[in-house]
């Protein structure tokens, strides 16, 4: 089986020639960036990647690390942003890789459960999520995964749940029981290590976020900074893809 991912190339007439690297969440595919990343192409070159158990590279199976180590092999020195588990996926890339990160941008992540007791409780209860899955199909389970309050917020539209739904169960089984936020390590203590411009964001309502967002930036350090995109949820970029592209490219602007 080869271990290279899938990728998508947006490319044209841009102002700046450093790619920007994007990493989606659980359940999405290199597709379901929609006009964000249109926004972002008309001044980067876009290189969107389907992480393992997603989209194109669903046969594949690897662990946060095991991920991020596949992502750098798919890259150039880059401007990465993640979301949700591939905000995760990024600061593995990032502290292991910190050559192809030439800055980091951060949507809806987090730097690990702290407790080890609450770890164990989130990997079982994602290993369950992850048997359900496979019991009910993709189709039901997106039902309930799109019902949950982080994503109430997102339109019909917005949620990208046609593309969702080429995904497999057993990719997004073996995503949750690899990469669930159970199974990640705390970060914390090793953020300061990350010495590239870096901006964290959440969506303003999405209150959980928000604070693991500053909590974020003061454990990086004073190369990284936070922003709130107003009257958002944790998708910021698919719910309002306008303000989050336009605090990215400011951010850009700013720190080239």
């Amino acid at each position: 089986m080869s271990s290279q991912l899938l990728s998508s190339i947006r490319s044209g007439t841009t102002a700046d020639t450093t790619p920007i690297t994007l990493l989606h969440g659980f359940t999405q595919t290199a597709e379901c960036w929609g006009s964000f990343a249109d926004h972002l192409a008309t001044s980067h070159p876009i290189l969107a990647i389907d992480l393992p158990g997603h989209g194109g590279s669903a046969e594949l199976r690897g662990d946060l690390m095991q991920s991020a180590a596949m992502v750098a092999s798919a890259i150039t020195p880059s401007i990465v942003i993640g979301y949700s588990l591939g905000g995760r996926i990024a600061l593995h890339l990032a502290l292991a890789f910190p050559e192809l990160v030439e800055r980091l941008v951060l949507i809806g992540a987090t730097g690990g459960i702290d407790n080890e007791d609450e770890r164990e409780q989130r990997r079982n209860s994602d290993d369950a999520l992850a048997d359900r899955l496979e019991d009910i199909g993709i189709d039901v389970f997106l039902d309930d995964w799109l019902t949950q309050p982080l994503f109430a917020s997102l339109t019909s539209e917005q949620s990208m749940r046609e593309q969702r739904s080429l995904n497999s169960p057993a990719g997004l089984a073996s995503s949750l029981r690899l990469c669930g936020t159970g199974t990640q390590a705390p970060l914390w203590d090793r953020l300061s290590e990350l010495t590239m411009p870096v901006l964290v964001l959440a969506g303003s309502n999405d209150e959980k976020f928000t604070q693991l967002g500053h909590r974020l930036v003061a454990s990086i350090g004073n190369n990284a900074s936070f922003k709130a995109i107003a009257g958002s949820g944790h998708s910021t970029h698919l719910e309002d893809p306008s303000a989050t592209s336009a605090a990215v490219t400011e951010w850009l602007s700013k720190t080239s």
